[in-house]
């Protein structure tokens, strides 16, 4: 049955769903209003659900935003109009949206604001770790965190009676796999109304302009109610002890308390455990009781040691005579908390608990080889750089930026020294190009990047005259998290969305000299490139190719699929390896006995792009029933 039907349901059900599906559900059964998003790991399910529920009916607004502070500011003035709203983006989203979500929790919407965080311990998909709890300390907003699909509805539901009582947004914490997690999830009905809430927007002076004099006492509230959350917090049905009256305990939250209790299935002087739902505020005095019935407490939570610190002075502060242990190693803080993971941090705390040695050493971990990751077959991309580095001087500046064409640091291509944050690449840049007379500076930057905040530093470029080379490249979608639409995508005629063109944006801006070409015309960017760089000051070289991997899934859709395949001619292979050193397609294999190449049938698109790159002209393209009987 499709998703969305699912989630539509009337009646009370349960179902086998991934948390990013049951929050979704959650949505609909609070009677939220408008749902907006940046598209990032571990969270773009959440919008594939919301999608499917589109398709059938419409209870909520939905937007993919430009950016998420843009997202963040979307839900916020909705909210401030009586609509019951929800934003959601991954860990390092936050920073993008920081700038106004600071203020949140100074003013009051009015209609309710939840806040999703796809936290990423272990960075599967993201350039740090950070641990997004220290900005619900520093803006004064609440963080519930679910360990399971079930908690993260559950607690959806909690979050938004929060802040719809208290007027204040609320933080949902989901870890990436909580946010990926499958299990069975009981759901209600949909009979709740949304009270007729809205429009109801009422521009009192004072109320929603922070300035000097009207600081002071929004912060004071702000606090107040954060006191009122934590009596809440104390008393929470997401709060669960058990208690053995053992000597020792343990202090946990979130998905890690998953894993803890198969870890204590295998010994029998379990300790007692005490599982905190809402992380802050937390309820410190539930908190310190637990702690004056133990001789020693182990806190366990994934990266910083945010809840032992609090832990910590609140003990200190009621006199509280015991041993509390947490983080001490710079391991502890690395790293998501898996039950091989767990183990090992219990062990090395308390070895006396008598928990088994991990069943596979973690030194076991090193030998494995690593994977690479490789851009897909056929991608652009890779033309893309195949032609660039033509262009390139060895002692050349490469700057990169996030997406996809990320993986171009990676062999072969080896094309971006430096990385920080999504549209940085242009402000890097510029800096590397300062009394640098020498070496030439290319950046990076993809088109769904160039709108989200590549902009800013283009603009910065093109006032001061920087000296930059900028690759852009266009694939006509957020290809990295899931082929999300942005503001350069394809225009849809039914929802009225207007495709913006990157080079008349740059144009726009007074940006004089600007190529286009299709990536796989490799000599032609080649060219572009070249005279690019040839031009004294700011210059932009657009390199254009639809993403292939969705090109052929939308093909499939439609009952299409690829009919040419990639081969090699024997005769002319001289085995010099260009598709594979040099080009690295990763449909290209190396016989080891042999040293002949040949195709990976199943991996080969036929697209054609590998044919330009080999010297000796051994690479053709078929029908695919051809190439499969050579």
């Amino acid at each position: 049955m499709d998703i969305g039907k699912i989630l539509l349901e009337k009646e009370p059900f349960s179902d086998i769903m991934m948390g990013n599906a049951a929050v979704v559900r959650a949505m609909i059964e609070a009677g939220v209003e408008v749902v907006t998003t940046y598209p990032g790991s571990p969270t773009p399910e959440i919008a594939e659900a919301a999608r499917a529920v589109l398709k059938y009916e419409s209870p909520f607004y939905f937007e993919y935003s430009t950016n998420e502070k843009v997202a963040a500011e979307v839900a916020f003035g909705a909210s401030l109009n009586g609509r019951l709203s929800v934003v959601f983006f991954k860990s390092v989203g936050l920073n993008v949206a920081s700038d106004s979500v600071v203020q949140f929790s100074l003013l009051e919407p009015q209609g309710g604001l939840v806040i999703i965080l796809g936290d990423d311990p272990g960075a599967n998909s993201s350039q740090n770790e950070q641990d997004n709890r220290h900005f619900a300390r520093m803006t004064n907003i609440p963080v519930l965190e679910p360990a399971d699909p079930q908690q993260v509805y559950e607690m959806f539901i909690e979050a938004v009676e929060i802040s719809v009582e208290n007027k204040m947004p609320v933080f949902l914490r989901m870890t990436t796999h909580v946010c990926h997690a499958k299990s069975r999830v009981s759901f209600g009905d949909r009979t709740i109304v949304r009270s007729g809430r809205g429009p109801s927007f009422d521009p009192d002076f004072g109320e929603y302009i922070p300035l000097t004099s009207a600081v002071a006492p929004m912060k004071k509230r702000s606090i107040l109610k954060l006191g009122k959350i934590r009596e809440r917090s104390e008393n929470s049905r997401f709060n669960y002890l058990t208690d053995r009256n053992a000597s020792k305990g343990i202090i946990i939250c979130g998905l890690p308390s998953l894993s803890l209790s198969d870890l204590l299935s295998e010994i029998e002087d379990k300790p007692d455990v005490l599982t905190i739902g809402m992380v802050w505020p937390l309820p410190l005095s539930f908190i310190c009781d637990f702690c004056e019935n133990h001789d020693e407490v182990l806190i366990i939570e994934e990266l910083d040691d945010f809840i032992e610190k609090e832990v910590k002075a609140a003990a200190f502060d009621r006199g509280l005579k015991l041993k509390i242990i947490g983080k001490t190693e710079p391991d502890d803080f690395i790293g998501e908390l898996n039950q091989q993971n767990l183990r090992h941090f219990i062990n090395s705390k308390w070895p006396e608990l008598g928990l088994k040695s991990p069943a596979v050493p973690l030194s076991a971990l090193t030998e494995i080889k690593p994977r690479p990751a490789q851009l897909c077959p056929g991608c652009g991309h890779r033309s893309a750089f195949y032609a660039i580095k033509k262009a390139l001087k060895e002692d050349d500046i490469t700057v990169a930026d996030i997406g996809c064409h990320t993986l171009g640091y990676m062999r072969p291509y080896e094309f971006g020294k430096v990385l920080l944050s999504m549209g940085h690449s242009n402000g890097t840049g510029a800096g590397l190009s300062l009394f640098n007379r020498t070496r030439r500076i290319v950046t990076i930057l993809g088109d769904s990047t160039f709108f989200h905040a590549g902009l800013p530093g283009i603009i910065n470029a093109v006032r001061n005259n920087h000296d930059i080379t900028l690759i852009v490249m266009e694939n006509g979608t957020t290809a990295m998290t899931g082929h999300q639409d942005h503001a350069g995508s394809k225009a849809d005629s039914e929802s009225g969305k207007k495709k913006i063109s990157i080079k008349a944006v740059l144009e726009g801006l007074g940006v004089e000299a600007v190529y286009e070409v299709d990536t796989y015309s490799q000599s032609s960017l080649t060219k572009a490139v070249d005279d690019a760089l040839a031009v004294k000051g700011f210059s932009v070289a657009i390199a254009r190719h639809p993403c292939m991997l969705k090109f052929t899934r939308e093909n499939r859709h439609r009952g299409i699929t690829p009919d040419r395949q990639a081969g090699i001619d024997p005769a002319k292979c001289k085995n010099i390896e260009a598709c594979i050193k040099v080009f690295g397609c990763p449909s290209f294999m190396v016989n080891k006995e042999t040293g002949s190449i040949s195709v990976n049938k199943e991996l080969c698109i036929g697209d054609g792009s590998c044919v330009q790159v080999c010297p000796v002209s051994a690479i053709g393209i078929k029908k695919k029933n051809e190439a499969e009987h050579e």
